[in-house]
């Protein structure tokens, strides 16, 4: 569904960082006030980690998804406003996609809404890949090993990030609710702009700021709204809660945000260049973007996302208050360890143990740079990855039961180490998967993102 230009500006209100995260309706509604000519949302991320690509689940709440969803549909369809999705689901694979299609049509239903959707699909069979990869076409993102035919066969869920063009694609075909899989963030804001003829580069940039809605305002929220303005050469944001703003510092840095590159932004087929980019206050919390370019590269590539069971995981939450037990953690882990090792190779059992040592370097591992703990507690969650559930039951359950009476230089009380927050000690967390395949592959046409119309 294309929108007629108005005033040679394209408003797009972005509702939320993350579909589910909420936002005010208060904020919302100003948005709408102000005429948008398409509301967007990007609703995934890896943030989260490998399981839920694996595990083809949502890491945002079905509640909370839902009532983000039933303000933007209800507004914009009524209104005649396209929506768009971005990365449906979380991790944008087909089970994500059609639970987010599930919601939709559940909302539908209950608000007697009626309009066109477009579908887009963003899997990857296997056969493609393996057919770059057999030419040495794929390419490894930066401190990713190369891709594997093992590594590949592995891998499961595995998506391509879209840009804008099955986007458009979906638009052109008069869809007014475009529902995407896993998505390059700033297509699902760009897209339609782009197609109307505004700057690729600013739409580009806005969509980037835009894709985290009001976390580039001050003070920075992922549940609160945001607009970002398009003109002829330049592009304009600013708050919709009385609460925020944006300052040319807040942009600035979230232009950077998630990028290891200052000055460029890669994405699907090109890189905005940034290094001429200026940042204006105009005054009432608003800021206004100038000097983006975008420089398409010879090959258009997609990011290729996918992961790989690795196990199941059990864990045990536990606490030390002991001043003895901490001064000499280090070494008391390092001899747990080593002798739990010493009957997982006598029993011959599969399996790994990790101990995340909070109030020493719980957050940081082996990269802490303040190595003298000064802690009066520790918090220790012993992790155990096996090849099965019950393998991860018992190494947690060998671990657990050996710190706990670990017999440590100047211990005092023989009653146990560990103080244990909650009964049962030992948590089942399910599946572990990692990821396998973050790489780069390159596409000749967008047929690897097929798109389905539906009727509401």
């Amino acid at each position: 569904m294309i929108p007629k230009q108005a005033d040679k500006e394209f408003r797009v209100l972005s509702t939320t960082a993350i579909l589910g995260y909420g936002f005010p309706e208060a904020s919302f509604m100003a948005g709408m006030r102000r005429n948008p000519h398409l509301i967007a949302v990007d609703a995934g991320s890896t943030d989260p980690g490998p399981y839920y690509l694996g595990a083809g689940k949502s890491f945002t709440n079905r509640a909370g998804v839902k009532r983000d969803l039933r303000l933007m549909l209800r507004e914009g369809v009524r209104r005649g406003i396209p929506v768009v999705i971005g990365s449906a689901g979380g991790s944008g694979a087909r089970p994500h996609v059609d639970w987010c299609e599930e919601i939709i049509r559940e909302i539908a239903r209950e608000e007697k809404l009626h309009f066109k959707m477009a579908i887009v699909y963003a899997d990857v069979d296997k056969k493609r890949i393996r057919a770059h990869l057999r030419k040495k076409e794929i390419k490894p993102l930066a401190c990713v090993p190369p891709l594997t035919a093992e590594a590949l066969d592995a891998s499961v869920n595995l998506v391509a990030q879209m840009g804008i063009e099955p986007i458009q694609r979906a638009l052109e075909a008069g869809c007014q609710v475009v529902l995407a899989g896993r998505c390059y963030d700033p297509a699902v804001f760009a897209a339609l702009p782009i197609r109307l003829g505004f700057d690729k580069a600013l739409a580009l940039h806005m969509g980037k700021i835009l894709e985290c809605a009001a976390i580039a305002a001050t003070p920075g929220s992922g549940a609160d709204c945001a607009l970002g303005t398009l003109t002829e050469d330049s592009f304009i944001l600013e708050a919709l809660n009385p609460k925020r703003k944006f300052t040319k510092t807040s942009t600035a840095a979230h232009t950077l945000y998630e990028k290891s590159d200052p000055y460029h932004l890669p994405g699907p087929g090109g890189a905005i260049d940034l290094t001429q980019c200026t940042f204006t206050e105009l005054g009432g919390g608003r800021v206004e973007v100038k000097g983006s370019r975008y420089k398409a590269t010879p090959t258009y590539f997609v990011k290729l996302e996918g992961v790989r069971p690795a196990g199941f995981r059990t864990i045990s939450i536990a606490g030390t208050r002991d001043p003895i037990m901490i001064k000499g953690i280090d070494a008391i882990l390092e001899n747990v360890t080593a002798q739990v090792d010493e009957i997982l190779k006598r029993e011959k059992i599969g399996g790994r143990i990790h101990f995340h040592v909070y109030g020493k370097n719980g957050v940081m591992g082996a990269l802490e740079p303040e190595k003298k703990t000064r802690a009066y507690e520790l918090g220790i969650v012993i992790e155990a990855v096996a090849p099965t559930p019950d393998g991860a039951d018992s190494l947690c359950s060998l671990t657990r039961s050996t710190l706990l009476h670990y017999g440590y230089p100047g211990r005092i009380s023989t009653a146990g180490n560990l103080a244990f927050p909650f009964s049962p000690s030992d948590v089942r967390m399910g599946p572990v998967y990692e990821f396998s395949v973050y790489h780069l592959m390159p596409v000749a046409d967008q047929a690897i993102f097929p798109m389905k119309i539906v009727r509401i």
